[in-house]
């Protein structure tokens, strides 16, 4: 068996790129079609992975190799073996990310499923406010910022899907600044972080978001 070594948000492009190859091969009489998707695929996945060993090759070379749909079910169930998990966090180190924060209300820690994070992300509707911690560039970071609801679908920068939204702004300091002029940066944002992080595909946007606001 292989030892885990995809983060949570390549497991869920590989999961999407390989449910539209299930759906094509369901859909497309045209056999030639289907020989050429099978190819996009196996090589956009290949292409995430350029260091790859060669057994984790040989894993994803199984992939144009798929017809049935207990195939790709059980390939499913197999590449979720192969996430790495988000770094374990205790509420104490949560607080400490958070030190200006009086009273900080925590997320329900012991109900994560850690495999599938690439954040921890919660709300804390009595002050508004949206709690993001990510492990950028090594180093567990946490942001906070003021959320405003708009109660309807859009869509969220972080996994570029369309959910339920809300506008997020968080202070920064301006760069060049005195101490107490401060800036801020907004983007929509999924409300609910469970599944943003079922959704999200790529880091860019949330590392560039929270470098924004970290300068």
């Amino acid at each position: 068996m292989l030892t885990p070594f995809m983060e949570n948000h390549e497991y869920n492009l590989i999961k999407r790129l390989v449910g539209r190859l299930e759906y094509n091969i369901k859909t497309t009489a045209d056999q030639k079609v289907i020989a050429a998707i099978r190819h996009t695929t196996w090589t956009r996945v290949i292409e995430m992975f350029p260091a790859a060993t060669e057994e984790q090759k040989r894993f994803f070379d199984r992939i144009p190799t798929l017809n049935r749909a207990e195939e790709f079910q059980a390939y499913l169930s197999e590449l979720e073996q192969y996430v790495t998990a988000f770094p374990q966090v205790t509420e104490q180190q949560l607080k400490k990310l958070f030190p200006k924060v009086k009273k900080l209300k925590l997320p329900p820690l012991a109900e994560l499923n850690f495999r599938f994070l690439t954040y921890i992300g919660w709300t804390d509707i009595s002050t508004n406010k949206l709690f993001i911690v990510y492990n950028l560039d090594g180093k567990m970071t946490g942001i906070e910022g003021r959320f405003t609801p708009t109660n309807k679908k859009g869509v969220c920068c972080l996994c570029n899907k369309h959910e339920e939204v809300a506008f997020v702004t968080a202070q920064t300091k301006a760069k060049g600044s005195a101490l107490d002029h401060f800036g801020r940066v907004g983007n929509y944002m999924c409300i609910d972080s469970a599944k943003c992080n079922q959704n999200i595909t790529d880091v860019f946007q949330l590392e560039r978001f929270m470098k924004d606001v970290l300068n």
